[in-house]
This record gives C-alpha cells, structure tokens and sequence, in this order.
C-alpha cells in the first residue's frame, strides 16, 4: 500500500510541476476554517501580462507566486463541502470567476483537499 501511495504521490508532485497558463478571471486563494466547519476561498482578480505573468489590475506590478503578498480580494465562497463550493462558484455566480477549464478542475481537486483535511482535522495548504 505505501508503495501505491509513493507513486501516486511521485505523479502528483510531477503534474505539480508542468506550466499552465494562468486564468485571465483571476485566482483564489483556499483555506479551511475549523471553527466554523467551512471551507473558504478568497476570489482576486488580475491581468495577465504579454510574459504570461499574472498583474494586479490596481498597481501593475506582477503577483509574485510565493511569498505574502497585500492585496483585496473581490469575493469570499464559502461551503461546507467541496461540491457546496463548486455550485456557488460556477452555477450560481454570473458571471462566473473562473474562465479557464484546467482551473476549474484543479479548483474542484484543492476543494476535494480542503473537506477531507477539514473533516479529518489535518492541515491543509494549498497546492
């Protein structure tokens, strides 16, 4: 069984690693709160740049990927479950903030991420 888990793991860490092409409807940040039971995600908008990189529509400068970065998100979602979130996101809200179809499966997947880790009592971080 570890060894399942070792390969699963090295396919995860691997696809983590290939280029995709950032959403122009923006981005989110995800995070659980366990007082609550929910599962947050924080909606920013950007501009993508002619180098691909993501800018904020305010100042210009390029979002850095790591690091803090201050900026004000346009939304909060929040839900109870991954699929809670799903429906809010891309049924109910028109438009919808995500415009690219590999984000919104890689939302769905941290979503997925987030409810096992809050149901479970793990930590979560965002991939």
């Amino acid at each position: 069984m570890d060894l399942i888990l070792d390969d699963l793991a090295a396919i995860d860490n691997k696809l983590s690693q290939r280029y995709i092409e950032l959403d122009p409807g923006g981005y989110f940040i995800i995070y659980v709160d366990r007082n609550v039971g929910l599962i947050y995600a924080k909606h920013f908008t950007n501009i993508i740049d002619d180098q691909g990189l993501a800018v904020d529509p305010e100042t210009g400068k390029v979002i850095p990927a790591k690091g803090k970065v201050e900026r004000t998100h346009t939304t909060v979602f929040s839900g109870r479950t991954a699929k809670e979130l799903c429906v809010k996101i891309f049924e109910e809200t028109q438009p919808c903030p995500v415009t690219f179809l590999d984000h919104a499966a890689y939302l769905g997947r941290e979503f997925v991420r987030a409810e096992v880790a809050l149901v479970l009592g793990q930590e979560y971080i965002q991939d």
